[in-house]
């Protein structure tokens, strides 16, 4: 992949993964997980897709959803983007999102 994945995005993604096998098993959670990696490869090439996080303190920060998930992240140049945050969409998104930019 050619995009940076901060910590924080990858530790929501291992457990989303977790919680998705526990769930429903591991093809279940293979596949959603290549759908979050497929949305961010879109919001790569299609500019059109992002929406801008319109929060105090996450200047230049976009987002793109997935099923019941945000994707955030901030353009690095040329084509790359950088995700700092994966979160479901009943989390206190304005805090934890908050703290995963901070933690950039």
């Amino acid at each position: 992949m050619r995009h940076k994945i901060f910590p924080a995005a990858k530790r929501a993604i291992r457990d989303i993964w977790q919680y998705t096998n526990r769930t429903w098993g591991t093809e279940q959670a293979d596949q959603y997980v290549r759908g979050l990696a497929d949305a961010v490869e879109k919001a790569g090439r299609d500019r059109s897709l992002w929406k801008r996080a319109n929060r105090e303190g996450v200047a230049g920060v976009f987002y793109v959803k997935h099923q019941r998930h945000f994707i955030f992240f901030r353009e690095l140049g040329r084509g790359r983007l950088g995700v700092i945050s994966v979160l479901h969409d009943n989390m206190n998104i304005p805090i934890r999102l908050k703290n995963d930019v901070d933690g950039v």
